[in-house]
């Protein structure tokens, strides 16, 4: 393996080499994406430019700079790179494509056969138990601990097929928390309303943090052997290039809550404001029945005023007063 030139700022910036499986993915998946933007709009529908935007930039464009920018250039003599770009993976890929809405447009562009058969699939048992909140956390976490914390991360370093595994085994594992989450279709129970989804995700935010705080603290060298026998001469400590690895997921994890906890937000206030629409346009139609609908006192009136005043009775035949029944007496 050739050694790279010593990183610099410049070279953060500047390296990058292509990624072949990595590409065709991209390009497959956007190609895809944009295929059903452009059939919803030749049916005269919209599709949001911000979420085609936030799929294309923050999602797809997140898959390249991990796998083919200076971190993919420089993870394998030092480990801050190749843990900067397992967590873009984990997190940051996941909550971009996620944004895009992706299970929405799939459903509303396929032919409405493909489009049963995705919603069947979405809604079938392995799907529900595999994007089930506490499974998808539990299976991040797990991804994570395992990818570290076993001969999986050294191992991949040294097969280039485990390496591209390895990436699609995390944007998978990320993914199954975040599309869920954040698509408008009914992916989750009934009880994940946007309340508890907002609380997921904050203690997602935490438990995300955990593998970062596990790196920086641990005494035992990630891959050890490998870096040890790959680091080049102006690569740092290796024991600081872990600190500063387990840092920067700690860092990353931490910052990617916020807009992901943001998100919830504005689709719960923009899902709350649809329902007071809704709410108010069914009362307003409710409204104008009963305004279009005859009471039973109206058609008392209506009745009493067609029948003529001939027919109205005096008060001293209806009454059982005294009065009256003297009146009716000398009548």
């Amino acid at each position: 393996m050739e050694t790279p030139p010593q990183l610099t700022d410049g070279r953060l910036f500047s390296s990058w080499q292509a990624d072949v499986p990595a590409l065709l993915v991209v390009v497959v998946v956007g190609v895809l994406y944009g295929w059903g933007v452009l059939r919803l709009r030749r049916r005269g529908e919209a599709w949001p430019v911000a979420r085609t935007a936030a799929f294309a930039v923050l999602g797809l464009g997140t898959i390249v700079v991990a796998t083919m920018s200076a971190l993919a250039v420089y993870d394998r003599v030092l480990f801050w790179p190749a843990a900067v770009q397992n967590v873009l993976l984990d997190l940051i890929a996941p909550l971009g494509l996620a944004l895009g809405d992706p299970l929405r447009l799939a459903l509303r562009a396929l032919p409405e056969r493909a489009a049963a058969r995705a919603q069947a699939t979405l809604t079938g048992r392995l799907v529900r138990l595999l994007t089930f909140p506490l499974v998808s956390t539990a299976l991040v976490l797990a991804t994570e601990l395992t990818i570290y914390f076993t001969p999986y991360f050294e191992t991949a370093l040294a097969h280039n097929w485990l390496h591209q595994l390895m990436y699609l085994h995390l944007l998978l594992a990320g993914s199954l928390f975040v599309l869920p989450v954040l698509t408008r279709e009914e992916a989750l129970p009934a009880w994940c309303t946007h309340p508890v989804r907002a609380g997921l995700v904050f203690v997602d935010g935490i438990i995300d943090a955990v593998p970062g705080i596990v790196v920086m603290t641990h005494g035992t060298l990630i891959a050890g052997s490998w870096y040890l026998s790959h680091s080049p001469s102006w690569a740092p400590d290796i024991q600081h290039d872990q600190q500063l690895g387990g840092g920067a997921m700690v860092g990353i994890a931490e910052l990617v809550a916020l807009p992901f906890l943001l998100a919830i937000l504005v689709q719960w206030a923009r899902t709350e404001r649809a329902e007071t629409v809704a709410l108010d346009r069914r009362l307003d139609e409710e409204l104008e029945v009963v305004r279009a609908t005859p009471t039973e006192a109206t058609v008392a009136e209506t009745t009493a005023s067609a029948e003529g005043p001939d027919l109205v009775r005096p008060w001293w035949e209806t009454e059982n007063s005294e009065v009256a029944q003297r009146i009716r007496g000398q009548r």
